[in-house]
């Protein structure tokens, strides 16, 4: 039986990191979204392991650092990466050395070792408790993207419920195969599927075999399979993660689903990586996911849009995956809240594929060429610095003004407030408080000055008056009357402007515009109607 239809605002298809970041970035913005996940709840697979600093950096304004840095704790002591036959036998270890996680010149984030299964129930009830709608075990059967609004139909698997639903926007979040993707017509080219993984989640005492825990073990194991396996801790003691390679150019899609693996053949899959014939085993989930290589040819058509692996996907190396369909949610959410609140165009839309798209395929290519030089000898690895990836991102679209020609990523981080690139890091006095600069983000607009910007003031408070628009402004500086104390000295520099200039930043964290010096407080309102794709007063 099909009930009546509801309307919200945004329905999003999917309830991994692209779809529950979303979902609680626009609840945090005042935006309601519905949510629907086939599955029963949140994954007790442990995948996706490793937040990184500019992750950490979006979920500090919303309170969320000390649960994820906690759900990080039970990995405090994986370190490296071994190659083994089994667990019980020699470890030969690939990478060895001690990676830093915390970069205090570059950002108040930190490297955090928490999974999946660890990190998604804290984002559900961050999501929920700002009232968001998620819904599990309630599917997308059907939707009509030509219609305005969307028209879809949801369907509680519980109950056989069916409820029609009519939405302004459809995010797809929908994962690798992306139903919605293929149902829109987007291609995503790329080598495609690259190796097949079944993985099992099981309970053992392994307490005389593991010596050390590292971030993960390859085992090469022939009794496994030809292709091999790997092995990692959880976040559970006594509970582990073992997965099985599957090549897909010798074996089927079958090969590597559930249903080609009962508890039996699971005991004794674990009992032969581990090297422990006899080993009791009890064996808790089993699951399957495809390691795939491809950035979609659009990350929108019209009133649908990709997020996370529906729009992109490439190896693990780097943990870059479900980090990039975070940042690709924290560019989307504001956007979308500010075109449905109505003082943005619509044409802000276009650039969250303007942006996103050009790093997933920088991304793609720069992960493909780690992960062969972490397993294949004789591969170069790209000389791109670790943080550029994560923190050196670069915007160029029109909501971005005067971004100078540059790579999307370069070779090395830079900080010097340019239009495009993320706002400066900057540790910061407020009110006898320590804060960062990112802190100040998420919710609006944030005009940064130096401390002669008092003009600028008068202007920010005149344009948010006559629009409405979500701006605030701080003067920075080594002293009162400055509201944000410069801890460090560290803004002229940074920021690339004069005493009385100002940055202009986007809820994102990324500079939209800048002025040398004070005379630009007479082009506040028409830098603010150029990036937001409308006329400001």
């Amino acid at each position: 039986m099909t009930t009546p239809a509801e309307r919200v605002p945004i329905l999003i298809a999917g309830g991994g990191y692209a779809g529950l970041t979303l979902a609680l970035f626009l609840a945090d913005l005042g935006v309601p979204a519905l949510m629907v996940d086939r599955h029963p709840g949140v994954s007790i697979q442990g995948r996706a392991r490793g937040i990184n600093p500019r992750t950490m950096e979006i979920y500090r304004p919303l309170g969320l650092e000390a649960a994820v840095s906690g759900a990080g704790k039970p990995f405090a002591e994986d370190r490296g990466v071994a190659w083994c036959h089994t667990l019980a036998g020699d470890w030969n270890w690939i990478v060895d050395e001690d990676a830093p996680t915390s970069f205090p010149g570059s950002t108040a984030g930190e490297f955090v070792l928490a999974d999946q299964s660890s990190v998604e129930p804290i984002l559900v009830g961050a999501a929920r408790r700002r009232g968001a709608d998620l819904r599990f075990n309630t599917e997308l059967i059907s939707f009509d993207p030509d219609a305005d609004p969307i028209t879809a139909e949801i369907e509680d698997r519980a109950t056989g419920e069916r409820r029609a639903v009519r939405a302004d926007y459809l995010i797809a979040a929908d994962g690798n195969r992306s139903p919605i993707r293929e149902r829109i017509g987007i291609g995503r080219p790329g080598p495609g599927v690259v190796r097949r993984f079944t993985s099992i989640v099981f309970d053992a005492d392994l307490s005389d075999v593991v010596r050390r825990r590292a971030l993960f073990w390859i085992v090469a194991n022939p009794e496994i399979g030809s292709g091999g396996g790997g092995f990692a801790t959880t976040a559970t003691p006594g509970r582990w993660a073992a997965a099985v390679s599957h090549d897909p150019n010798t074996s089927d899609p079958g090969d590597a689903s559930p249903s080609a693996y009962p508890p039996q053949r699971c005991v004794e899959v674990v009992r032969a990586m581990v090297g422990r014939p006899d080993l009791e085993v009890d064996v808790v989930d089993v699951a399957s996911w495809e390691e795939a290589v491809g950035v979609a040819d659009a990350f929108r058509r019209e009133r649908v849009f990709l997020v996370g692996d529906s729009a992109h996907v490439w190896p693990p190396a780097g943990a870059m995956g479900a980090n990039s369909a975070v940042h690709d949610a924290h560019n989307l959410a504001w956007k979308l809240a500010a075109v449905l609140k109505g003082w943005a165009g619509a044409s802000l839309l276009d650039t969250y594929e303007d942006e996103r798209r050009p790093v997933a395929l920088r991304l793609a290519n720069l992960t493909v060429r780690r992960q062969q030089a972490r397993f294949e000898q004789g591969t170069d690895l790209e000389d791109v610095d670790d943080l550029s990836c994560i923190l050196g991102q670069h915007y160029d679209s029109s909501a971005v003004l005067d971004a100078a020609p540059e790579p999307v990523i370069g070779s090395a981080m830079e900080q010097d407030g340019r239009p495009g690139r993320r706002a400066p890091h900057l540790w910061l006095e407020r009110g006898g408080r320590r804060i960062a600069t990112h802190d100040l983000f998420g919710k609006g607009f944030v005009l940064l000055t130096g401390p002669g910007g008092e003009p600028w003031r008068d202007a920010v408070n005149a344009l948010r008056g006559r629009t409405g628009i979500p701006l605030e402004a701080y003067r920075v500086g080594r002293a009162a009357p400055a509201e944000l104390l410069d801890v460090d000295g560290a803004w002229p520099a940074r920021s690339g402007v004069g005493p009385e200039g100002a940055l202009l930043v986007r809820p994102d964290g990324y500079v939209a515009w800048r002025a040398q010096d004070g005379s630009g407080a007479t082009m506040l309102a028409h830098a603010m109607a150029r990036v937001l794709g409308r006329e400001v007063g």
